[in-house]
């Protein structure tokens, strides 16, 4: 790799840090603009006349883009390199996310929420991709927990501050608080050309299609629609729970633990990740007590069902940051960008249609526990799945 070819001496700590930090603001901007969506969208619905649908449309359409646009994610990074990759993955998020702001009407605000939610998908395999590039082997697993902890980050950060801190700086502007989210990432894109490694374009032009007779491919897929089953589905269908419960006055206390907790995950997993990363144990202990926290949630009440969720929100933070740090550490660099575009592929088709079907279930009965209830079979469904990961490295990829 260059510069830091050698694995026995690590780079000094003044070249890691600006590193980790371009990591770490590319990861706040894998979730920021998606979820700034749910706290804006009363006022975007009273400005623009959405209906129900529509509003919703704002967070779980590019929620399905993390989907579709994975693989034109997997091609960039084939032809320009994930780093040129990231970049341009960036601008046309800022682009889609900017444009929500500007959106005159419902088609155009729809269509900048697709171009959105397809930038995002092409970042999302360009961070893994790029790790090997700016990173020695012995770094690859605490360099995914710096950037998951960004996303997660971004998580809280988006659905917390917008509203108390935000918004009134921006006079009470939807628009202007949209854009106020976006045009920093423009920053950061440029500032990834900062660190001299890696500058120039692949001289082979590796595959892109997902390999499907890699077994990781399907296998992490799947797992990851575990961990986006739950976490999308349960924050969807909470507040409907509650009420059902008749506690529906715990909503927002709900919400601030469910989400708080993905940052605790991210800071463990800080700490943890080089004991963690690569190994079976975790997944399959994380992914079982995602399980029984969901469960938790239908059968008790009160202050123990939320206790439940965010018990549930914490391990299935963990479990998938464990899920997206896999590829760059099991297969060769030139590998980890399609691997990762089949993992999202598979894991966000599922976040996003497991909860769906759970929702259409949860209509048709009038009962919301029908729709957790889907979501938990399908993870019990695929739960054995982390008893057969085969986590050795691949075609000689470097022991970290």
């Amino acid at each position: 790799m260059g510069e830091c070819s050698d694995p026995t001496t690590p780079p000094p700590v003044a070249r890691l840090l600006p590193v980790a930090v371009l990591l770490w603001l590319a990861g706040v901007y894998l979730r920021i603009p998606i979820l700034v969506a749910p706290p804006l969208a009363p006022f975007i619905s009273d400005e623009l006349g959405l209906s129900q649908a529509l509003t919703g449309a704002l967070t779980t359409l590019p929620i399905l883009m993390l989907a579709v646009g994975s693989m034109p994610g997997s091609l960039a990074i084939a032809r320009l390199g994930p780093r040129n990759t990231l970049a341009l993955a960036m601008v046309i998020m800022v682009i889609g996310s900017a444009g929500r702001g500007l959106s005159p009407d419902t088609v155009t605000l729809m269509l900048a929420s697709a171009v959105m939610g397809l930038g995002v998908a092409m970042m999302q395999p360009s961070l893994p991709a790029l790790l090997p590039r700016w990173l020695e082997p012995r770094h690859l697993a605490i360099g995914s927990a710096i950037y998951m902890n960004g996303m997660l980050m971004g998580e809280f950060i988006g659905a917390g501050i917008t509203l108390p801190v935000l918004m009134p700086l921006m006079d009470d502007s939807w628009r202007a608080t949209l854009l106020a989210w976006s045009l920093p990432a423009l920053l950061v894109a440029a500032a990834l050309f900062l660190p001299r490694r890696e500058m120039a374009r692949p001289v082979e032009k590796p595959a892109w299609l997902p390999d499907w007779k890699n077994p990781l491919t399907l296998r992490v897929g799947l797992l990851l629609g575990l961990s986006g089953s739950l976490f999308f589905g349960l924050n969807a269908y909470m507040g409907n729970l509650l009420e059902q419960q008749g506690n529906f006055d715990m909503l927002a206390d709900a919400l601030f633990w469910y989400n708080f907790a993905q940052v605790g995950a991210s800071l463990l997993m800080l700490k943890m990740a080089r004991s963690w990363v690569g190994r079976k144990l975790p997944i399959i202990v994380t992914a079982s007590c995602s399980i029984v926290g969901t469960v938790g949630t239908l059968l008790l009440s009160g202050w123990w069902t939320i206790a439940s969720a965010t018990f549930m929100s914490l391990t299935a933070g963990i479990l998938l940051i464990l899920l997206v740090a896999l590829p760059p550490v099991l297969v060769e660099s030139k590998e980890t960008g399609r691997l990762s575009a089949g993992n999202f592929l598979v894991g966000y088709t599922l976040a996003f249609s497991v909860p769906m079907i759970g929702g259409l279930l949860a209509d048709w009965s009038n009962d919301a526990r029908y729709a957790i209830g889907f979501i938990i079979a399908y993870c019990v469904l695929v739960l054995p799945l982390t008893f057969t990961l085969d986590l050795k490295r691949q075609k000689g990829q470097p022991q970290s």
